[in-house]
């Protein structure tokens, strides 16, 4: 209803954005942040490619030109073109619910077989030598404990379990937990890095700051949260394959690293 008592047209409604539909349909199915920026990004360069036109006026002869112009234009990878398509067949299918039959027909470019790089032991000792500071203790997880980059800059204080020697890897590739190993030798610097990091939290906590964004119900129940010291970040083939190269049997390892990489470094 208007100020003046008359009923609104439904045409006056404000539709909501293409792009925040996207991220609500994403988070729904509880897809990883990741995935959301990166359907997120191919889905705009696919609509300003088109002229800013909505997809629901384009077809498979728009959907096929991007792709190919990916290639010819923006020489880019098979990886990175199937990773446009992917993005594309959830707009269609999950977003705007439209499961047209040249979605299904459109071929996923062919990914070249290429063996994983894997340093020998000493290339691994040599590259560590050359990092200092929290870029050689971030490296050193890395190859020590066969974490991903993005894993481990999202770790957290109670991620680490000293006692047992291990490292719980939260929301890992695929939403995923795990455990994986932490190296011995890495104990003492997690530690020292562990006591410089407190000291900046708990001084910034001094001068007004040093908290983090909660959800509100959490802020609420929780009011002092955003200032614990345990929510802070504190802060994969060599890895695998020199414990490989020990005897350590394959199972444990599959379960730690997902089959898939264990499997790849085997086959080297």
């Amino acid at each position: 209803m208007s100020e003046h008592g008359t009923e609104v047209p439904p045409a006056a409604v404000a539709r909501p954005r293409l792009f925040d539909v996207v991220r609500e349909v994403v988070r729904r199915r509880h897809y990883s942040y990741r995935t959301e920026e990166t359907y997120l990004h191919w889905i705009k360069r696919f609509v300003y490619f088109s002229g800013k036109r909505h997809p629901r006026e384009l077809g498979a002869a728009e959907v096929t030109a991007f792709l190919n112009h990916l290639v010819a234009q923006r020489h880019v990878a098979a990886a990175t073109q199937n990773q446009a398509l992917a993005a594309l067949l959830f707009l269609y299918k999950e977003v705007l619910a439209l499961p047209l039959p040249w979605l299904d027909g459109i071929e996923h470019a062919k990914r070249p077989a290429r063996r994983p790089t894997v340093l020998t032991r000493v290339e691994a000792q040599r590259l560590l030598a050359q990092l200092r500071g929290t870029k050689w203790l971030m490296a050193s997880l890395l190859y020590g404990a066969g974490l991903r980059l993005r894993e481990c800059l999202k770790l957290r204080v109670k991620d680490l379990d000293f006692g047992y020697r291990q490292i719980l890897v939260r929301d890992g590739k695929g939403g995923k937990d795990r455990v994986t190993m932490l190296p011995g030798p890495l104990i003492e610097p997690l530690q020292a890095h562990l006591v410089r990091v407190q000291a900046l939290h708990e001084q910034d906590v001094a001068d007004g700051c040093g908290d983090v964004e909660l959800p509100d119900a959490l802020a609420r129940k929780y009011p002092r949260a955003p200032y614990e010291w345990g929510w802070k970040f504190v802060l994969r083939h060599s890895f695998a394959t020199h414990l490989l190269e020990g005897g350590y049997d394959i199972p444990p390892l599959e379960i730690g690293m997902r089959k898939q990489c264990v499997t790849a470094t085997c086959t080297c």
